[in-house]
């Protein structure tokens, strides 16, 4: 689920950002969105061209793979391998400029190069444990915010955000996306679970992450050309409507592959699913070996 996150306009005039690429720079900013309240994200050009570029579909996930390899040149984030073999990465000096309010604990692994005390990887960086922060900063509920937020002299220095400054530790309220519980709103940002992905850099997300946005960016990136905006929002509807119905992904992908063979109008589409589900096998044609008639008059009648 994305989120509401700072970008600071100094990030605008940042020499870290000017040494990447304006696609690599959008990256950037894109992945502030997406990442988790401890700023991690899994490590996947797919999944995250699928979230960042889906209506650019010219942008496809090896674009995005040049855009991460200079973020990470540039010292913006940091990439690291999971203990389960997977890749992940975050931005490096999240805990500097992000200020979220109430953040939800990370589902995904620390990283051994900067969430690390001793040596030794935490656990996970949840909602007690503190990251460094910049010299006098307090956070959101210290006693002492008004004491030491008069004596601030220091102006801390970004590298994630673009070399931008913070003048003032002053807490802003940040609009965050309300979830439901049973004993009413909660405030608090959501945590999102990317799930499993698929080795190897393949386009296709895992089964538990496909999205009608998964399926018409797919569709979009096989089309020779871009679809007409108003062509990919109809499908995106029809598609929406078919996951949530339970149909496979896998169905709904076949029956997206006869529609963009066919060129046919986006309301057809739910008829090349059920198409795709429901297409009955040619019979099977059995060849006999031939051999002479046993009576011979009753198979050729009169005419031998």
């Amino acid at each position: 689920m994305a989120r509401i996150r700072t970008i600071k306009p100094e990030a605008f005039v940042s020499e870290s950002l000017a040494a990447v690429t304006l696609t690599a720079e959008r990256t950037f900013f894109g992945l502030l969105t997406q990442a988790d309240d401890q700023g991690r994200h899994r490590d996947h050009a797919a999944i995250i061209a699928g979230q960042l570029w889906v209506l650019r579909p010219e942008h496809t996930p090896a674009d995005v793979e040049k855009d991460l390899a200079q973020l990470a040149d540039a010292g913006l984030i940091c990439r690291y391998t999971g203990p389960d073999d997977k890749r992940y990465l975050h931005v490096v000096t999240w805990h500097q400029h992000q200020k979220i309010n109430r953040p939800s604990k990370s589902r995904l692994p620390t990283c051994p190069h900067h969430d690390a005390v001793g040596g030794t990887p935490r656990a996970g960086l949840g909602l007690t444990e503190a990251a460094a922060l910049p010299h006098g900063t307090v956070r959101e509920g210290s006693r002492q915010r008004q004491e030491t937020a008069t004596n601030i002299e220091d102006v801390s220095e970004t590298a994630g955000q673009g070399g931008s400054t913070e003048p003032s530790v002053k807490a802003h309220d940040r609009l965050t996306e309300p979830s439901v519980s049973p004993q009413g709103p909660d405030l608090g940002p959501r945590i999102m679970d990317l799930g499993s992905t698929p080795s190897g850099g393949a386009s296709a997300p895992a089964p538990d992450t496909v999205s009608a946005q998964h399926l018409i960016a797919e569709y979009a990136a096989a089309c020779t050309h871009r679809p007409p905006k108003d062509v990919l929002g109809h499908l995106a509807r029809e598609v929406r409507k078919l996951l949530d119905e339970g149909i496979d992904p896998a169905h709904i992908r076949a029956g997206l592959e006869r529609h963009r063979a066919k060129g046919l109008h986006p309301s057809t589409l739910p008829s090349l699913v059920h198409e795709a589900m429901n297409a009955t096998p040619a019979g099977t044609v059995v060849h006999r070996a031939w051999t002479n008639p046993a009576d011979v008059a009753a198979a050729y009648g009169e005419q031998l």
